[in-house]
């Protein structure tokens, strides 16, 4: 059994995953879980420290997302806070690590990143192209391809909860990374 931190997650998706595989999964958010579970609802700097196997993060992409690029003159201390937050995972004691946020900045900021995955190659048939920056993990294998892709994330309309369901992990794409990089627990 591992213990693992989902960083940056009030879904619960991606804890859920590795929780039904046997493992002692917590996410973390400044928001409220939506699902029950264990979660700690906070700073994740609370409790980068706590003796963590593999930690899962999903920075906020409001500052760093390529597809926010008309406004980045206009927050450059923002995107530099940003920037630091990833570093500051990045570099966190816990063995294993995953980053993950679109196409963004850290590309060209920090490093480009290890892989690009699509939903559509875990089940989902749509296109949102997802960065990892991993440390000490496999790439991850695409487990299911589909057919009839489309970019629905990105066609999504305004509304209150737009940013909610733009940044929710794809159920298939969670239960990759757990069966992946967790495997079932002893």
């Amino acid at each position: 059994m591992m213990r693992v931190l989902v960083a940056c997650e009030y879904s619960g998706t991606v804890r859920d995953a590795f929780r039904a595989l046997g493992h002692d999964a917590w996410s973390c958010d400044l928001l409220p879980t939506e699902r029950p579970g264990p979660h700690h609802h906070g700073s994740v700097m609370d409790i980068l420290d706590d003796g963590w196997d593999l930690m899962i993060a999903h920075p906020p992409c409001t500052h760093l997302a390529v597809s926010g690029a008309r406004w980045f003159k206009d927050k450059r201390v923002e995107q530099g806070m940003a920037l630091n937050f990833v570093r500051v995972l990045m570099d966190a004691r816990i063995p294993r690590i995953a980053i993950e946020n679109p196409i963004s900045i850290i590309s060209s900021r920090i490093r480009k990143p290890d892989q690009i995955i699509q939903p559509w190659q875990f089940g989902h048939g749509e296109t949102k192209a997802t960065c990892l920056w991993l440390k000490n993990l496999p790439l991850l294998k695409p487990t299911n391809i589909v057919e009839g892709r489309e970019a629905r994330i990105h066609k999504m309309p305004p509304s209150k909860d737009r940013w909610k369901l733009r940044s929710t992990t794809y159920a298939g794409i969670a239960a990759a990374m757990a069966e992946q990089w967790g495997g079932h627990a002893d």
